[in-house]
């Protein structure tokens, strides 16, 4: 009697434990590693200052796809040479990595 209640407390732990231990081997496969995918959700936002020796970007934008509200705060950039080409006032499309560094920016037609 107590080996069949062993095996059936075994075989009840290994059920649980090998859905864990798949789930833990799977993290991160197809993830894009801190790259915002093609196809994310942009968020809108207006230029307030280009900051080109930091290499950051003040935007006041809308709520963030990651629950980030609306607000005003400055942005590390991917690209360097897209501070080159913005100024205050430029109203622009982005997305941000869970680093908070903009790696997608489309400026908006005026």
């Amino acid at each position: 009697m107590r080996s069949i209640v062993a095996v059936t407390l075994a075989v009840f732990a290994l059920g649980l434990a090998v859905p864990a231990i798949a789930a833990a081997e799977h993290a991160g496969h197809g993830t894009d590693h801190g790259v915002a995918p093609a196809a994310a959700a942009l968020t809108e936002g207006l230029v307030k200052k280009v900051d080109r020796a930091a290499g950051k970007l003040t935007l006041a934008h809308g709520a963030l796809p990651n629950g980030m509200p609306a607000m005003t705060m400055a942005f590390a950039v991917k690209e360097s040479a897209w501070l080159k080409k913005l100024k205050s006032g430029d109203r622009v499309r982005f997305a941000v990595d869970d680093a908070m560094t903009i790696v997608r920016l489309e400026p908006m037609q005026k």
